[in-house]
């Protein structure tokens, strides 16, 4: 598979990561008992040349983590050829302890959600910790403290954000001693909220690299699992599909494939998460590295996801 660094770090990834937030089973579901399914996933997406993971220490309940840990475990050298991100700040709700699910920014969360992540994982480091959902009570100088902990320690060696608004990132990029490399955002042709809110713009201009979680909307623009995710927010799925076939059809691969390509079009170098766990279709979604989507083509098909011609 094609490769890009991540941002101005020295890391250099597969172009497409994998997202391991299914490794344990369905999300909302109790995990499930045998970790045998997440690992032959992991598996094919080694394979297929993947060599970004995704995780968060709340995936899973924490599970996915151990499954990974596991098949790291099992595969000496696998973790020297490999990227791992994770993910903290969300606590769950506990309603025995009338706690409501919440955010978490503190310096003293951060620590411990890493400890327990390497923990898990069973690593001493992580190459890149992303903070998971801005935090309303977020105190900048308390997370630079935190990260710059982190990185002395060597437990964490670069650091992003995931779903932020540009002046919450702007905000905590004063405030730290490092430079942000990634910004992991919900993007797809059934989301394109970055496109319009300068997210992608900062991306570039910061060189962060905008990591596209749910490329595929929840399996709405795949063949296979559909709405895995809520509305998505008024755009037109059925249109949206139709327009992707027959453009599939013409660049002979499949309708997924080319919703990924879409996303590898734009100059802002998206890298798209890919969450299958049928390893057919992790394997098959490389393709999308191979397209070479026309401009016209790739208007034709904000178009169809908009509904309305562009202004």
């Amino acid at each position: 598979m094609q490769s890009i660094s991540l941002g101005h770090s020295p890391l250099k990834v597969s172009r497409l990561a994998y997202g391991c937030w299914r490794l344990a089973g369905s999300e909302g579901a109790a995990p499930e008992p045998s970790s045998d399914n997440g690992k032959r996933a992991i598996q094919a997406a080694v394979d297929a040349g993947y060599t970004l993971f995704d995780l968060a220490n709340i995936y899973g309940g924490g599970r996915c983590e151990e499954i990974f840990g596991e098949a790291l475990r099992e595969s000496p050298g696998l973790r020297d050829r490999i990227v791992i991100a994770s993910k903290c700040g969300i606590r769950p709700g506990n309603p025995a302890a009338a706690l409501p699910g919440r955010y978490d920014f503190s310096a003293e969360h951060i620590v411990s959600s890493v400890d327990a992540s390497l923990k898990r994982l069973g690593v001493t480091t992580l190459d890149i910790l992303l903070l998971h959902r801005p935090d309303y009570l977020m105190d900048p100088a308390e997370v630079a403290t935190a990260f710059a902990g982190l990185h002395r320690a060597g437990k964490v060696r670069e650091f992003g954000v995931s779903n932020f608004r540009p002046a919450q990132v702007a905000l905590l990029q004063r405030f730290l001693p490092m430079r942000l490399c990634v910004h992991q955002v919900e993007i797809s042709l059934l989301q394109l909220a970055t496109l319009e809110d300068a997210t992608l713009d900062q991306c570039r201009a910061e060189n962060f690299t905008p990591m596209a979680w749910s490329p595929l909307a929840g399996g709405l623009l795949g063949d296979r699992v559909k709405g895995l995710l809520p509305g998505q927010r008024g755009y037109r799925p059925d249109a949206t599909c139709e327009e992707l076939d027959r453009l599939a059809t013409n660049y002979g691969v499949a309708r997924a494939t080319l919703a990924l390509a879409w996303l590898l079009k734009h100059p802002a170098g998206i890298q798209p998460i890919v969450g299958s766990m049928q390893p057919a279709d992790i394997q098959a979604l490389v393709g999308a590295t191979e397209v070479s989507l026309s401009r016209d083509d790739w208007y034709r098909l904000l178009v169809a996801a908009r509904g309305v011609a562009l202004p």
